[in-house]
């Protein structure tokens, strides 16, 4: 990524392209307002889609620490803004994580940063609640990991059956996960809204 404009390679190709759905569209490209539109459209598909070029895994080596604690540890309400690779359209929500320890622990930013990263891919709900499983339970190697995601989807609101408060919900899991007391205990954790 280029530090002075934030922009990366490709950026003009972008704005042609978004300059010829715009004139298929049968848009006029010349006039005022749409003059810097492709220009604004591919700044903001490279910023939308920028977790291709992070490693989220370094990301959770950079601040991992040899911990003895073994209970679980929960980052709840992640806000988090994606695109559907199906329409190109957002989806958006909340993720909850929960991991139990084997005798390491990260930076508690790390897990907003993982959740940042595959959500700034072309993606769908269910890959990226695996993608953010995966990759806790792959670099801190934990006796467990809970990832529920919930999300409103433009693509279900705007076109086709134009649901407009159905929330999408899905989750994943690994190891201690598996007991369903313990997947209780995430989800009444979760649920509970504690007052600060």
């Amino acid at each position: 990524m280029m530090e002075e404009t934030g922009a990366r390679e490709g950026l003009m190709e972008l704005q042609a392209h978004c300059r010829a759905i715009l004139d298929i569209l049968g848009e006029d490209t010349t006039r005022e307002g749409l003059q810097k539109t492709p220009y604004r459209v591919a700044k903001a598909m490279q910023k939308l889609t920028c977790g291709y070029a992070m490693d989220p895994k370094a990301v959770l080596n950079s601040a991992k620490f040899k911990e003895d604690y073994s209970q679980m540890v929960i980052v709840k309400d992640i806000n988090f803004y994606s695109l559907c690779e199906h329409h190109l359209l957002p989806f958006f929500g909340k993720v909850h994580v929960a991991y139990i320890p084997n005798g390491y622990i990260t930076g508690l930013s790390k897990i907003p940063r993982v959740v940042e990263i595959f959500s700034h891919r072309l993606q769908v709900q269910e890959r990226l609640t695996t993608q953010i499983k995966e990759c806790i339970q792959e670099t801190l190697n934990p006796l467990g990991v809970m990832v529920v995601v919930e999300a409103k989807h433009m693509c279900m609101q705007m076109r086709g059956v134009e649901t407009q408060n159905s929330i999408t919900t899905t989750s994943d899991f690994t190891g201690a996960f598996n007991q369903a007391k313990t997947r209780e205990e995430f989800m009444n954790l979760i649920n509970h809204h504690a007052e600060f």
